[in-house]
């Protein structure tokens, strides 16, 4: 027969992977709720990454008419279009760093800094066509002709 605290360790281990499972399961579906929130002011809805250092913090990442918001249960932030000096899509990270080769590296610069957001490739389509690639010093009119 087992030993009680071999059971004991064995039970604490699988309650712990189920905890993970479900604040993941939880997360995803908050993150849904934020999206079909923000769908009716928005051009574009999609679940996406924000990349800050070595973390992937999941979002439901929209663009508005004048602004474009990242947002989870824990992160509520946005950049005003106006303020964004360049747009740029890659396949890889700034930092070089390895991700998913089904997702495309969304980069927005705002007054030197780099944002990352990592989109599915399908996604990131669409956001191409509704926020076009720009450098710095290129209004969003001059991508459009």
């Amino acid at each position: 027969m087992a030993d009680p605290a071999t059971l004991t360790l064995v039970g604490i281990i699988v309650l712990a992977v189920l905890i993970v499972i479900f604040f993941k399961v939880r997360q995803k579906d908050l993150i849904g709720a934020i999206a079909a929130k923000r769908q009716a002011g928005s051009r574009i809805v999609s679940r996406a990454y924000y990349v800050e250092g070595m973390e992937k913090i999941p979002v439901a990442l929209s663009l508005g008419a004048d602004a474009l918001y990242y947002e989870n249960p824990d992160l509520e932030a946005s950049f005003d279009l106006n303020r964004v000096d360049e747009v740029e899509y890659s396949d890889d990270l700034a930092t070089g760093r390895m991700h998913d080769e089904n997702l495309t590296v969304l980069r927005l610069r705002s007054h030197g800094q780099a944002f990352e957001f990592l989109l599915d490739k399908p996604d990131a389509k669409k956001w191409m066509a509704l926020l076009p690639a720009r450098a710095s010093g290129e209004s969003p009119a001059a991508r459009a002709v």
